[in-house]
């Protein structure tokens, strides 16, 4: 808490809390009594009389329905004050092939493991390999305060610091008491990789999986042996179910590898990636809202620049080239 509480870590959380939006409202506001805000901030967490804010409640439907809960800008900055200090601490306790929220990972990196894996398995070795596809039902919404408050205690003894995570732990919006971590809180997303380590390390220490990885709660291991595969899949979803009080979803399955393996939003093989043929849909929607005049060219620009920039890691020069002509001629 002692670190976490100076004025310089409140300076480094400010400005990236602010970092891309320094020019909305709530940023503005507090710009304009920075020093005062930052001061506090520090004393609500030295005094422990930190109560977190109201979120703001909205849905994103793409790429999939979700509920976010955004908190004020003042309580990001805090949030940001105490990542800035215990990342580190989960970080190195972290399995490799974890990917999501974490410094020099991330899909891209995820997507480029799975298929040099892939290509050592079946083009090296000449294997048929297949893929267990693992995905966690409602997940954030179904985390476990107790079992999440227990693993950080593996971790953090500071009593003064356990009580304001706990604080936010509970502080849980819309969910009910007891259970929920709110997507959009920047705790959240270490809290969430700090709950399904514990899968990270059975999978990789009890089951001795060598290809395993994990994408937020979308996990997968590549094996040649379907039997085992089989095998570890029933063995995971009875550790989810007894440590974690989580389930899979439905989409849970075993795939045979040369048919594609679906995962971080594109399909691999060893040597090739595709998109979703669900992203080309929604891109093509938005293209034909946007010709309609349904969304401004503002909104247009800001999405079709995201989603093209995504397709590009895939193999889609044609596409890409199609729905630029296309996009050109509607911009005139």
């Amino acid at each position: 808490m002692e670190k976490i509480c100076t004025f310089d870590n409140a300076m480094i959380a400010y400005n990236k809390a602010r970092k891309c939006k320094r020019y909305r409202k709530e940023v503005l506001e507090f710009e304009g009594n920075r020093e005062e805000n930052l001061i506090r901030a520090i004393s609500d967490l030295k005094n422990l009389s930190y109560n977190p804010g109201k979120y703001k409640v909205f849905k994103v439907w793409e790429p999939k329905e979700r509920i976010i809960m955004a908190l004020p800008f003042y309580d990001r900055v805090i949030q940001h004050m105490i990542v800035n200090l215990i990342e580190p601490i989960f970080e190195e306790r972290f399995i490799y092939h974890s990917y999501a929220c974490r410094k020099g990972k991330g899909s891209h990196k995820a997507s480029d493991q799975l298929m040099r894996w892939l290509y050592n398995l079946e083009v090296v070795e000449g294997k048929s390999v297949y893929v267990l596809k693992c995905d966690i039902h409602h997940y954030f919404q179904s985390v476990d305060h107790k079992i999440l408050m227990n693993e950080i205690r593996k971790y953090i003894k500071d009593q003064d610091l356990l009580s304001i995570l706990d604080t936010i732990i509970a502080h849980n919006g819309i969910f009910p008491d007891g259970v929920g971590i709110p997507v959009g809180n920047l705790t959240s997303q270490l809290f969430a990789n700090v709950y399904l380590n514990k899968v990270d390390v059975f999978a990789k220490h009890s089951l001795r999986a060598k290809y395993y990885m994990r994408y937020m709660d979308d996990f997968i291991i590549v094996s040649d042996d379907l039997a085992q595969l089989r095998e570890w899949k029933e063995r995971i979803e009875v550790f989810l179910a007894e440590e974690l009080k989580l389930t899979f979803n439905p989409k849970t399955t075993i795939v045979y590898a040369k048919n594609g393996v679906d995962f971080v939003g594109y399909r691999h093989w060893n040597s090739t990636k595709k998109v979703r043929k669900g992203a080309i849909r929604r891109l093509r929607r938005l293209i034909k809202n946007f010709e309609d005049g349904t969304i401004s060219e503002e909104f247009f620009n800001r999405s079709y620049v995201s989603r093209l920039g995504s397709m590009r890691h895939a193999d889609t020069y044609r596409l890409m080239q199609q729905i630029e002509n296309q996009v050109k001629e509607i911009m005139g």
